[in-house]
C-alpha cells in the first residue's frame, strides 16, 4: 500500500460528514514526479489555504500518496480513500493508465476525481464518468493546437517516436488524425519502452526517414532523453524539427534552450502571460524553488472550484458537488469563463508557444514566447465528435 505523506490538518479519524477531504494521488519519486508530485502538493495546499482551511464550518484535510506508477497500488490506494478514509475528492493523477482506473472508482464508490496530470482525451471519451473531471489539458487539445501549427508552416510528413503506454497511443492516434485532417501525411513510427534510456536506435529509424517532423508522443524523463538524443543525432541539422506533443515547462529547464530552442508546443499555462499568472507563480516559487507549469496551476485551479462548489451546495455529496461545479464558470488565473462540459472535460483557451533561443531569454525561467492563442471551443474535440456515453449527441 502507497505511504501518505503528509496533510494540511491533522486528523486520526475518519472524515465526518460533509467534511471534505482531498487525496492527492501522485508520483512522487517516479520519472513523472518532476510534473506532479511535491508541485502538485503544494498547489493543492495553497488553495486550501487561500480558501481559509475550512467549508461547511470543517476543517478540509490533504492526504497525499504515492502510486508509484503502478496500477495495483493506484486501485487499492483509490478505494481504501473512498470506502474507509473519508475522502471526498481524488486528485492529480498523473499516468493516464491509472487516471482512467481511478475515474471508474470514483463513479463505483461515488467520490469525485479530477485529473490534471494526465492527458489521454479517452478520459472525457469512451472512459468518461459522471464523476470525472479532466482539467488542465489533454492530447486532443495538445495535438490540435501544435499540429497545426506545424502542417500549417509546411512541415506534412511526420514520424512519430511514442511512449508504449495509454498516454502515449492517445497522443501518437489524436496528432495523427489532426495531421491527415490539415493535409499532413504519417510516414513511420516507432513505440519505446517507458522506462528506456537509451533512444538511439529508434533516432537512427526517425533519422533515415523522409519525415519533416519527428514528434515525440511521450512525457517525463524518457521525453527529455529522447530530446537530447535528437539533438545528438544531429535531427536539426539533416532538415528534421523535433516536435514535443507534450513539453513540460520543467522539461525545457531540464534541457536548456541551447538544446530545447525553437521547439514548438501546446501549453494551459504559462507563468509569465499576465499580471495574476505572474503573482501566482512568485508564490508557488517561494515555495518550491520552481515556477509552476500548467499541472500545478490546474491542481490549484480544479481543488479551488472543487471547494467553491462544495460551499455553494452546501453539502459534499459528489453527484451535488458535480452539478454545481459544472454550473459555475471558472475564472481565475488559470482560466477565463472556464466551463466543465457533460462529459467532464473542461474547456478553456489553449496556448501554442516557441522555445526562445538563448538570446531572446532575459532571465532564467524566461523561455517561452506565444505564437498563437486557441479558444477553448476550438482546442478541445467537439462533443459532436465525443465517444462519452454521457453525451446526448
Amino acid at each position: 500500500m502507497a505511504a501518505f505523506f503528509g496533510s494540511v490538518v491533522a486528523s486520526s479519524a475518519l472524515a465526518a460528514d460533509d467534511q471534505a477531504k482531498i487525496g492527492v494521488l501522485t508520483d512522487m519519486s517516479g520519472q513523472f514526479s518532476h510534473e506532479s508530485g511535491k508541485g502538485a502538493v503544494t498547489a493543492v495546499q495553497m488553495a486550501v489555504e487561500d480558501f481559509g482551511g475550512t467549508v461547511l464550518g470543517k476543517p478540509i484535510e490533504v492526504i497525499v500518496a504515492d502510486h508509484q506508477n503502478k496500477p495495483e497500488i493506484a486501485a487499492a490506494t483509490a478505494q481504501e480513500w473512498y470506502e474507509s478514509k473519508g475522502v471526498t475528492l481524488i486528485s492529480n493523477l498523473i499516468n493516464s493508465g491509472i487516471a482512467l482506473s481511478v475515474a471508474q472508482i470514483a463513479a463505483e464508490k461515488n467520490g469525485i476525481a479530477i485529473v490534471t496530470g494526465s492527458g489521454s482525451s479517452r478520459i472525457t471519451g469512451a472512459g468518461c464518468t459522471p464523476n470525472s473531471i479532466h482539467y488542465a489539458y489533454d492530447t486532443y487539445a495538445l495535438a490540435n493546437g501544435t499540429a497545426n501549427q506545424l502542417v500549417g508552416q509546411g512541415l506534412k510528413k511526420w514520424y512519430f517516436l511514442t511512449a508504449d503506454y495509454a498516454f502515449g497511443h492517445a497522443l501518437e492516434a489524436d496528432a495523427s488524425a489532426i495531421v491527415a485532417k490539415a493535409g499532413g501525411e504519417i510516414v513511420g513510427k516507432v513505440l519505446y519502452p517507458i522506462e528506456t534510456s537509451d533512444h538511439s536506435a529508434f533516432m537512427l529509424q526517425a533519422q533515415s526517414s523522409p519525415a519533416d517532423v519527428v514528434a515525440i508522443a511521450g512525457s517525463g524523463t524518457t521525453f527529455i532523453n529522447a530530446v537530447k538524443s535528437a539533438r545528438e543525432f544531429g535531427l536539426a541539422d539533416s532538415g528534421k524539427l523535433t516536435a514535443g506533443l507534450l513539453v513540460w515547462l520543467t522539461d525545457v529547464k531540464a534541457l536548456g534552450l541551447e538544446t530545447a530552442q525553437g521547439m514548438i508546443l501546446t501549453n494551459g499555462f504559462y507563468w509569465d502571460r499576465d499580471d495574476d499568472t505572474r503573482a501566482f507563480a512568485s508564490r508557488f516559487m517561494e515555495r518550491m524553488g520552481v515556477m509552476p507549469h500548467m499541472g500545478d496551476a490546474g491542481d490549484y485551479s480544479s481543488t479551488m472550484h472543487y471547494l467553491k462548489a462544495v460551499e455553494a451546495a452546501g453539502t459534499t455529496d459528489a453527484q451535488t458537488v458535480m452539478a454545481k461545479m459544472r454550473e459555475m464558470p471558472i475564472n481565475d488565473f488559470f482560466a477565463q469563463d472556464g466551463k466543465i462540459r457533460e462529459d467532464g472535460r473542461m474547456v478553456h483557451d489553449m496556448y501554442v508557444y516557441q522555445v526562445k533561443t538563448p538570446a531572446e531569454s532575459t532571465g532564467e525561467w524566461d523561455l517561452y514566447k506565444l505564437i498563437n492563442t486557441i479558444p477553448g471551443d476550438e482546442a478541445f474535440r467537439p462533443l459532436a465528435e465525443s465517444e462519452c456515453p454521457l453525451v446526448k449527441n
